[in-house]
């Protein structure tokens, strides 16, 4: 069928819909009911142009950034996608906040009118997810189409991956609420650690602490934090035998020291909070194979992407919040 033809119909049934509501408490809506229309905006769009998942990949990576980039704006909606004035309007538009439909595709903006109201309004969620949907439908609805379409949109390599694997995760669990976390160590097995956030480090040169060392005995298992993809395995002459998880907010877990792997567990594997990833060793500091030259203990770490770098924090107060939930969940079993 042609594919223009499909858009037009595409349009027409969009425009049938009834626009998704919020049953507002006290004019501000809950959590779960943002998270209830936001879903609504996906399927909804989604039925009619391209996969849920790759909307909503792209929507959590936006607002992935705008969390922790002061440079960008917070959008004000239920929706996070936000484009520029250039995209919107037209690069050559004299009007910049161009709403018009007719003039905006005129200059070659990216602006639709997603509620059938007359106006494409960047302000409006129906209009920027449906606008969004139109450019990616103009690649076609495979994973490769949509690694094509992020990459002409955001022309980074960095941001395909992320947004890639955030609508594999979705896809795969079918669903956007991906937050829950546990403690990298089962709490029924002996452990111990504190704060060593910013501890000098001498190997390999002057260095600093990137992360919180959890002291267990060899073999104890190590389970995965965070839903998430594994993005790396294999050896770091700093940290032994790790692994390298990609979550749902841009964040890199990164588990060091091992002993050994699960045997399950390969590159590309999706996971879920309590997965068993490897088991304590002591790892690391030499050539593929070093071991021993410490005290066996899993190092945890947390890299953050913001769209143009990546920077560790320290995880300490998400593994006291973490090991609380953990125990609570197992005294209740």
């Amino acid at each position: 069928m042609n594919r223009h033809f499909i858009f037009l119909l595409s349009c027409i049934l969009l425009w049938s819909y009834t626009s998704p509501t919020i049953a507002l408490a006290n004019d501000k809506p809950s959590e779960e009911e943002i998270i209830q229309q936001r879903m609504t905006y996906f399927v909804q769009f989604g039925e009619l142009l391209i996969p849920w998942h790759f909307l909503a990949a792209i929507d959590q990576y936006e607002r992935n950034l705008q969390s922790v980039r002061k440079d960008i704006p917070k959008r004000d909606g239920i929706i996070a996608i936000q484009f520029s004035d250039e995209y919107w309007s037209g690069a050559l538009n004299p009007i910049k906040e161009d709403t018009s439909p007719e003039t905006i595709s005129y200059f070659g903006g990216m602006g639709l009118d997603g509620n059938g109201d007359g106006i494409a309004s960047p302000a409006d969620d129906a209009d920027v997810i449906f606008s969004m949907a139109n450019f990616l439908s103009k690649f076609g609805t495979t994973d490769e189409d949509f690694k094509l379409a992020l990459w002409d949109y955001y022309g980074s390599e960095e941001a395909v991956n992320q947004i890639f694997t955030i609508s594999t995760m979705y896809r795969h669990f079918k669903t956007t609420e991906l937050d829950a976390h546990t403690f990298p160590i089962p709490t029924n097995y002996d452990y111990s650690y504190r704060g060593t956030w910013g501890d000098n480090r001498g190997w390999g040169g002057r260095r600093i602490h990137e992360g919180t060392d959890i002291f267990a005995s060899y073999g104890t298992p190590v389970v995965s934090t965070s839903y998430g993809v594994v993005e790396i395995k294999g050896w770091n002459q700093f940290g032994g035998w790790r692994i390298g998880i990609r979550d749902n907010h841009n964040s890199y877990h990164y588990y060091a020291h091992l002993g050994s792997y699960h045997k399950d567990i390969e590159v590309g594997d999706i996971v879920e909070p309590g997965t068993v990833l490897g088991y304590v060793g002591s790892s690391g500091y030499g050539k593929e194979g070093t071991s021993g030259k410490f005290p066996p203990h899993l190092h945890y770490g947390i890299y953050k992407f913001n769209g143009r770098t990546e920077w560790a924090f320290d995880p300490y107060p998400s593994l006291l919040q973490w090991e609380r939930l953990a125990k609570k969940a197992k005294a209740k079993q």
